[in-house]
């Protein structure tokens, strides 16, 4: 039939005559002057004896056989040099788990009656140890404050905008916006947190912002900032910190933010700040920052200093290379047990690679009950997208396969299913952050946002405990 349709439609007058079968019509592209296809269509003709063949490096498109070599140099797929910073996977925890049985693909809509409740009783029987109710941080900052009154931004940008004031609030009450300090944004996107942060310390210095993103971003908002703003374009996997050029020339400590940290990208951050970059200058026994000399006016004592620089004073003489950790959570059914820093505590409360395996699962159903209310999936919906995750697809059909199980209708009510999903985002959190505090950490698990704001509504934070810090040097 496509053949037909080909023979009675001739291509429009300077266009591409290659007909596309799935599209049912001819290309539209214009083709090279004396041409009858264009360049993505070239290997249907022969050009002077010019013959196009497909990239070896990506088949997606096409190139002149005896330009081979010369495009392989610069084809944009070619395998590109890597950054300084890059260590294959020196966050993954493959070193510490190289003996673990391998997580298994599982469906919660597989499971019998009797399985399914036997996995919530383990559920409810670990969740008993943790004990710890979240309280409401819901925070807000001045430096939002006139982008949240503006009514030019509609209900999406709304959203976001009251999460990342409320991260900066909290931000500002654990005492991280402050001078000498780099900020390092874990699936930083198009870098919209570390912007309003940025904006929050105008007046600081000697700050600077790395913003950590695998892929490559259209529409960013860091070009025309006052402070330094550098993209690693590197998964946080094989980030390895204490190479990258501005932390080793200004040894400044280190503020890990993020929002809405997708699933195993969490534990990969923690890792690489409290495990692999605070080891790493714990190793080299490097002294703290030397305090600057004041400046003779006359006087005998210090000058009057403003309260961020005070704090920046007093984590000089405090001074920690991680001095906080604040990630917005989100997306836990994409968690990997082989990544999960919290594996010691799963082991302690009799849970291992298949229960982790089952309760990732079963945390959607936090966020997404039955499916029974529209708004709510818009909302998540626009979050993933916000995030411009390369699997944003794949990852709301999982939401979607563990929501509307039919062979679980009628076994639990929508509010049970939600109580369960949540009990499990919380399970996995915990493990997070017992994690954290074994490694000298205060850290807090809070509510930063109404649900109505978004439903993946938990902050973490992290600062390093007063008695963990090392002692100043004279």
């Amino acid at each position: 039939m496509a053949d037909g349709l080909a023979a009675s439609v001739s291509p429009q007058p300077g266009r591409c005559a290659y007909f596309v079968e799935r599209k049912r019509r001819f290309c539209k592209m214009v083709p090279a002057r004396g041409n009858r296809f264009c360049g993505e269509h070239g290997a249907q003709e022969e050009e002077n004896g010019r013959r196009r063949i497909p990239c070896p490096l990506d088949p997606k498109h096409t190139v002149y056989e005896d330009q081979l070599q010369k495009h392989l140099k610069k084809c944009n797929s070619r395998e590109k040099p890597k950054p300084v910073y890059f260590a294959k996977d020196i966050n993954a925890g493959l070193k510490e788990a190289t003996d673990l049985p391998e997580e298994r693909q599982v469906s919660v809509s597989a499971l019998s009656k009797e399985e399914l409740e036997n996995l919530i009783r383990k559920l409810k029987r670990a969740s008993n140890c943790i004990k710890s109710v979240l309280k409401d941080q819901i925070c807000s900052h001045q430096a939002l404050q006139e982008a949240l009154n503006d009514p030019r931004n509609g209900d999406a940008a709304f959203k976001h905008l009251k999460q990342q004031a409320s991260i900066l609030g909290n931000m500002e009450r654990l005492n991280l916006l402050g001078p000498r300090r780099c900020f390092v944004e874990f699936g930083a996107g198009r870098g919209k947190l570390s912007h309003w942060v940025e904006r929050a310390l105008q007046d600081a210095k000697d700050v600077h912002f790395l913003l950590v993103e695998r892929a490559t971003t259209r529409f960013k908002v860091d070009g025309k900032h006052r402070n330094s703003f550098e993209r690693l374009q590197v998964d946080i996997q094989h980030l390895c910190l204490n190479k990258v050029p501005v932390l080793v020339k200004e040894k400044l400590p280190v503020v890990g933010i993020g929002k809405h940290v997708c699933g195993s990208a969490t534990d990969l951050a923690l890792r690489c700040l409290a495990e692999t970059y605070a080891n790493h200058c714990d190793d080299k026994g490097r002294e703290s920052p030397v305090a600057k000399r004041w400046k003779s006016n006359g006087t005998d004592g210090p000058p009057n200093h403003s309260p961020s620089e005070m704090c920046s004073i007093s984590s000089a003489e405090n001074w920690s290379p991680v001095a906080g950790i604040v990630i917005a959570l989100c997306c836990h059914h994409r968690c990997d047990w082989k990544h999960y820093v919290g594996q010691d505590f799963f082991t302690a409360v009799g849970l291992g690679v298949t229960e982790f395996s089952y309760f990732k699962r079963l945390t959607s159903w936090a966020t997404c009950g039955m499916r029974e209310s529209g708004p709510q999936t818009s909302t998540i919906e626009m979050e993933s997208k916000e995030q411009g995750s390369e699997a944003e697809e794949q990852d709301l059909h999982d939401r979607s396969v563990e929501c509307s199980s039919d062979s679980l209708q009628g076994l639990l009510t929508n509010e049970e299913r939600k109580q369960i999903g949540h009990l499990c985002k919380l399970l996995i959190d915990h493990g997070r952050i017992e994690y954290l505090q074994q490694r000298g950490y205060d850290a807090v698990l809070q509510y930063y946002t109404d649900p109505s704001v978004s439903l993946e509504n938990v902050l973490l934070t992290a600062t390093p405990h007063q008695s963990s810090l090392p002692h100043s040097v004279s």
